[in-house]
């Protein structure tokens, strides 16, 4: 059972993926669409990132000490001081390690 449903999840995301990136379909959306569709990756990563940062042992932890939020905050702002994905990661992963 449960492989049919890995199978039909899988069928579902390659056809879902395939609409949009296959230059031969006639499907093109217009730009208040894909305005919209670009906040899609910012939302789904606050989704993800928000509760390992700030929930642990089942409690909101907005303990200045929580190096979970002390690596976040961190490279947020390095983010916005450097511009750099690769200096960001490095770096703020780097504060996390030595922090933990």
């Amino acid at each position: 059972m449960y492989w049919i449903l890995l199978i039909l999840m899988a069928m579902i995301v390659f056809a879902s993926r395939y609409l949009f990136l296959e230059p031969k379909l006639p499907l093109k959306l217009n730009d208040k669409v894909l305005r919209l569709l670009s906040y899609s990756a910012p939302a789904v990563l606050a989704a993800v990132i928000g509760p390992l940062v700030l929930i642990h042992d089942g409690e909101l932890n907005l303990n200045p000490l929580n190096p979970y939020l002390v690596g976040a905050i961190a490279a947020i702002i390095l983010m916005l001081l450097t511009r750099s994905t690769l200096i960001t990661a490095i770096l703020s992963m780097g504060l996390f390690l030595y922090i933990n």
